[in-house]
């Protein structure tokens, strides 16, 4: 499967996801591997990396490609006027680079995910341990909840720099995968997406709430072409780790999707990641519509120091 992931990984509901489902031990520990996703348990932890190019491919097939060199994967979508999004990918399925190219030749980064040396690292290997950053702004201007916000407090939030400095640069995988990292950087919580059990399917009437977060994010993007907000899942407390790891990774790729195909936010600049019964909203281990949501941050600040910053350790 290169690049990790097969193309033909189609999923129409959960339970296919769950039929398809494999489990093997390697080193101490379990991999799971289900369409477009590979879950890893390390010491109690569960990690999910998901396939990077699904997303683009269910955009427009017919203005995807992708070809091999060497150990990865490159895949193209193309656009109107000759531009082109390049994504590689290796063969482990971590995504190695993202880039908008265009038509003269000319390429921009918009995500760097590789490492110092272009060593190749496991998964439970990108957390980093910081303390709590130190919090001096009032908890609303932190966390926004979406629901009642005005464009101007989700843009705030969308374009503010870290609550407190960052020191270097970080790789996409440290902040996937390391909470107090992506603490420094202010969120908005999108309250008025709520899933029901089981589904990661958003359905249109809660498609058109996204209308205020879509307009901020182009707004920020219109300013700076190189922005990256990173779109967060979650769920409630019921049911497996597993399960609700993998249904919070698909909740945040189903919500990317739509920003991209309803609202025209470039896709280039999103990316997801699925965290589970993480973050509770409301404390409870019921059954509880408000912890089955999403969260949106700016990322930007923490993964392009380009010139400011020592690579990443």
């Amino acid at each position: 499967m290169p690049g990790g992931f097969r193309d033909d990984d189609d999923v129409r509901d959960y339970d296919q996801v769950r039929r398809d489902r494999r489990e093997f031990s390697e080193g101490g520990r379990t991999y799971i591997r289900e369409p477009g996703r590979i879950i890893v348990r390390d010491r109690d932890t569960y990690f999910i990396r998901h396939d990077e190019n699904e997303r683009f491919r269910d955009l427009d097939r017919r203005a995807y490609r992708s070809e091999r060199r060497g150990g990865d994967t490159i895949t193209y979508l193309g656009r109107p006027g000759g531009e082109q999004i390049v994504t590689i990918v290796d063969d482990d399925g971590r995504l190695v680079r993202r880039s908008r190219r265009f038509r003269d030749g000319r390429e921009v980064v918009i995500i760097d995910n590789s490492f110092g040396g272009g060593v190749r690292r496991p998964i439970y290997d990108d957390v980093v341990e910081l303390p709590p950053p130190d919090i001096r702004i009032p908890r609303n201007r932190y966390v926004v909840d979406y629901d009642g916000a005005d464009e101007g407090a989700v843009y705030e939030a969308l374009s503010a720099p870290p609550v407190v400095a960052v020191d270097r640069r970080y790789t996409l995988d440290q902040v996937r995968y390391s909470p107090q990292l992506r603490a420094r950087m202010r969120s908005v919580d999108i309250d008025t997406i709520n899933f029901d059990t089981g589904s990661f399917t958003v359905t249109p009437d809660q498609a058109a709430r996204l209308a205020t977060i879509a307009a901020a994010m182009n707004r920020a993007i219109k300013a700076n072409s190189q922005e990256v907000f990173l779109i967060e899942g979650y769920t409630d407390a019921v049911g497996a780790d597993v399960d609700n790891l993998s249904l919070s990774d698909r909740r945040a790729q189903s919500v990317a999707t739509v920003l991209t195909q309803t609202f025209q936010v470039p896709p280039e600049n999103l990316t997801t990641q699925g965290y589970g019964e993480q973050n509770l909203k409301v404390n409870t281990q019921n059954a509880a519509r408000e912890n089955r949501r999403v969260t949106v941050r700016r990322i930007t600040p923490l993964i392009q120091q380009q010139g400011e910053a020592a690579p990443p350790r």
